[in-house]
C-alpha cells in the first residue's frame, strides 16, 4: 500500500518541514509499502520548484532508503516531462508517477505518444496514472495495454478512472509483470478483488497501519477482515473527497494534531458542515 503524502504548511503557508519529517516517520513505523512523492495529494502545481526540491530531498533523507518512493513527475508538456526526467537525480528514487497530459485534451494517439516518449526517457521504472476527472482525458484500456506491451520499463498504472470494466480489461489482458494500481481508496477493495496490487492512497496518511492491513488482507485471501476493514472506512472514504483532496485528508490529519488545517489557493479547508461529520466518521473508525 502506497501512500500519495500530503505537503504540510505552517499557519503562514509556508511548507511545514518538520510535520513532513514526522509524517513520513510515522508511514513508515505504521507499515506503508511505499511513499508517493508530489502527486495530486502534495497540490504539487502549488508549490514552486525549489520547494519541489526541498520536499523531495527533505523526504529521501529521512526516508533513507526504508520504503521505495515514487516520484509524481508528469505535466502536460512532453518536451518539459522528457527534460525534466533527463535532469532526474534518482538517488533513493524507485520509480516515476506520470499523469495524462491535462487541460489540452490529448487523442489516444497522443496520449501514447507522450508516454512512448518518457518511456524512452525516464532513467527509472514508469507508473502511468489515468485520473479523468482531473486531466480531462481517459487513458482508454486498449492505449494502456498498448504501451504496456512496447516498453518493459512501463510497469504500472494507477487507475482512477472509476471505471470498473476498463480496469478488468486491463487487468485481464496485462503483459506479465504490469501492475494495476488504485487510485480511489473506496475501490480499493474491490480492485483488489479483480486482481489489483494494491494503491496509492490519500485516506492511509491518517490511516496507514489500518488500510495497509486491508490491502494485504484482501490480496492474501482474508477476505472477511479486509471487507471489514473497507465497510469501518466506507464514510470517510466519501468525505475525504466531498470538498475535494487534499481538503479532506487535511482536516482529518489536523484533527489528530499531525499537520495545520493550511491549503494553498485556490484550494481552501473542508465546509463546517463536512468538518462536523469527518469528526463524527472518526469518532466511529475510533469507536468513541
Amino acid at each position: 500500500m502506497g501512500i500519495a503524502l500530503v505537503t504540510p504548511f505552517l499557519e503562514d503557508g509556508s511548507v511545514d518541514f518538520a510535520a513532513l519529517e514526522k509524517l513520513v516517520e510515522y508511514q513508515i513505523a505504521e507499515g506503508a509499502d511505499f511513499l508517493c512523492v508530489l502527486g495530486t495529494t502534495a497540490e504539487t502545481p502549488c508549490l514552486a520548484p525549489d520547494e519541489q526540491q526541498a520536499i523531495i530531498s527533505t523526504v529521501r533523507r529521512v526516508n533513507a532508503g526504508r520504503v521505495p518512493l515514487l516520484l509524481g513527475a508528469g505535466g502536460n508538456c512532453t518536451r518539459h516531462v522528457v527534460e525534466g526526467l533527463q535532469r532526474l537525480d534518482v538517488t533513493g528514487l524507485s520509480g516515476v508517477l506520470i499523469v495524462c497530459p491535462y487541460y489540452n485534451k490529448p487523442t489516444q494517439e497522443g496520449l501514447y505518444q507522450h508516454f512512448a516518449a518518457v518511456a524512452e526517457a525516464s532513467p527509472l521504472p514508469v507508473v502511468l496514472y489515468n485520473v479523468p476527472g482531473r486531466t480531462g482525458v481517459n487513458l482508454e484500456a486498449e492505449t494502456t495495454l498498448r504501451i504496456a506491451r512496447d516498453y518493459a520499463n512501463v510497469v504500472a498504472i494507477k487507475e482512477a478512472s472509476g471505471k470498473l470494466d476498463q480496469i478488468a480489461h486491463i487487468l485481464q489482458h496485462a503483459p506479465e509483470g504490469f501492475d494495476v494500481l488504485s487510485g480511489d481508496d473506496a475501490l480499493t477493495y474491490d480492485m483488489i478483488g479483480m486482481g489489483a496490487k494494491g494503491v496509492i492512497s490519500v485516506i492511509g496518511n491518517a490511516y496507514p497501519a489500518l488500510f495497509t492491513q486491508m490491502v494485504h488482507d484482501a490480496r492474501d485471501g482474508r477476505q472477511a477482515e479486509a471487507l471489514a476493514t473497507h465497510q469501518r472506512l466506507t464514510d470517510m472514504y466519501e468525505l475525504m473527497t466531498r470538498d475535494g483532496n487534499p481538503a479532506g485528508v487535511k482536516d482529518l490529519l489536523a484533527t489528530y494534531g499531525r499537520i495545520y488545517n493550511v491549503l494553498r489557493l485556490p484550494l481552501v479547508p473542508v465546509t463546517d458542515q463536512t468538518g462536523c461529520e469527518i469528526a463524527a466518521a472518526l469518532a466511529a473508525i475510533e469507536g468513541l
